[in-house]
């Protein structure tokens, strides 16, 4: 409980402090609600006064610190400012450990109380001044309160990956349909990265209207007219089997039209597992890349065809940097039951991999969603499991449900997704054709790092050393 005191409470050379640690979030914070975007304060942004050091917190920032020593502790509840004076000296920088501290140095009835106020790092003064308030008329008591949680959108894996797979060559790639705003803009925007060497497929006039409207520089990419979204898909397919492309884009056309030249049996790009879909998605409340599969190709996949799915989904995990990926096969319970289908399917997908008929990965269920990615859950219900609560890849019982989920995490979670088909011949990045520019470059480098991959044995994504154990 925080109780303001009043005028008649307070004495000169009456103190208190707080510390606090600044964080890249406080920057980020700062800048939305001032609108001061100055990027010598943002984390990430170019240009510093101290390269080493690192982007200095910003001045006002810091400033407003001695409001929350002055509403909640001295005076405390309550209290109106009046006046502040602030004189600024050396920098604070993200890591450091700031003290703030207030001190009564003077009383002017009937309730302006006058202190001096310090920010320190250590015994160096950062900010220096004088606040003017008004004391509380009466003595407010209030609870210790949280505040609602505000979440900083940061997709840093998205980051990682794209960074790995622009170290690598540019994968050769068929752009099916570019012929609408963000289905090409994605694929130049792979090709500026050099994630990409795109061959546009479509209507060759369409597309360059659409370049000249954006803005956007056709150099470098080679445009194969074609008439029809059929003729397109057909044209891609082709093109991977006389070795032209290493890759499929798919842009502005029907998932079921590219699809239809891809699965052919005669002509098509078969492998010799089932196909299926995969879901990477990047979201800031989730602490690792979660991937989800399938939720775009098998409607109503049965035991044998999920199989395939998991494994595919390992491999791609694999090729992303997870060397062993937790595999949660999803269901509406965590217990077996001949009620539910998808039970005894996870439950038979487990002791297949304890049999070593799925291979790479560690591979649990039925697991409900809530004991898939969170411990406190898993823990809760008494799972004793190297998968429940920590689960890289999410295995759905069928289409809706990945579907559903996928598009929870993109549209409530501010998840970033890519999406590939594995198991043909060559990676398809099947992407909506809503996603914007930033999911089709997260698509790019998903494909260029599952083909490095295949061609390799081997991830290029750093291990990474503060992964979940």
């Amino acid at each position: 409980m925080r109780t303001g005191r009043m005028f008649e409470d307070l004495t000169v050379g009456a103190e208190v402090s707080m510390t606090r640690v600044v964080t890249p979030d406080d920057l980020i914070l700062f800048a939305h609600v001032s609108g001061n975007l100055n990027p010598m304060n943002l984390p990430g942004s170019p240009g510093t006064l101290d390269e080493q050091a690192g982007h200095p917190a910003p001045s006002m920032w810091l400033g407003s610190l001695f409001s929350a020593v002055l509403g909640n502790l001295l005076p405390g509840p309550g209290t109106l400012y009046l006046a502040q004076t602030l004189r600024f000296g050396e920098r604070a920088h993200v890591g450091d450990t700031l003290t703030v501290r207030v001190t009564v140095t003077e009383k002017r009835p009937p309730r302006t109380v006058v202190l001096r106020t310090l920010l320190l790092r250590g015994a160096t003064v950062l900010v220096e001044g004088e606040a003017e308030v008004l004391a509380p008329p009466t003595r407010i008591a209030l609870p210790e309160s949280v505040l609602p949680e505000v979440l900083v959108a940061r997709h840093k894996h998205l980051e990682r990956l794209l960074a790995a797979a622009e170290r690598l060559p540019p994968l050769s790639t068929a752009v099916v349909a570019p012929e609408e705003e963000n289905a090409l803009a994605g694929a130049l925007a792979g090709m500026r990265t050099h994630l990409i060497a795109p061959v546009l497929i479509g209507d060759e006039s369409r597309i360059r209207a659409v370049a000249r409207e954006l803005d956007l520089s056709l150099d470098g990419a080679v445009i194969e007219h074609a008439v029809s979204d059929d003729a397109d898909a057909a044209r891609a397919v082709e093109m991977v089997h006389a070795g032209r492309v290493a890759a499929i884009m798919k842009g502005h056309l029907h998932t079921d039209t590219l699809l239809r030249h891809v699965v052919k049996s005669q002509g098509g790009l078969r492998g010799p597992r089932r196909i299926s879909h995969v879901f990477v998605m990047d979201a800031p409340t989730l602490p690792e890349l979660v991937l989800v599969t399938d939720a775009a190709i098998n409607i109503a996949p049965v035991l044998k065809e999920k199989v395939d799915i998991v494994q595919n989904a390992i491999d791609l995990a694999q090729a992303l940097g997870i060397a062993q990926p937790r595999v949660g096969i999803l269901s509406a319970v965590e217990t077996v039951s001949p009620d539910i289908p998808s039970t005894l399917d996870a439950a038979a997908l487990s002791k297949m991999a304890e049999r070593g008929q799925i291979r790479g990965g560690l591979v649990d269920g039925p697991l409900a969603m809530d004991n898939a990615i969170s411990l406190t859950a898993a823990r809760t219900k008494g799972l004793d499991s190297l998968v429940a609560g920590r689960s890289d890849i999410l295995v759905v019982p069928n289409l809706e449900a990945g579907n559903i989920l996928a598009k929870q995490l993109t549209y409530t979670s501010q998840a970033e997704g890519a999406g590939l088909v594995i198991g043909a011949k060559v990676p398809v990045m099947l992407t909506s054709r809503a996603d914007d520019e930033t999911s089709r470059l997260f698509s790019c480098a998903v494909a260029v790092l599952y083909a490095h991959w295949q061609a390799t044995g081997a991830s290029a994504v750093p291990p990474r050393g503060d992964r979940t154990p």
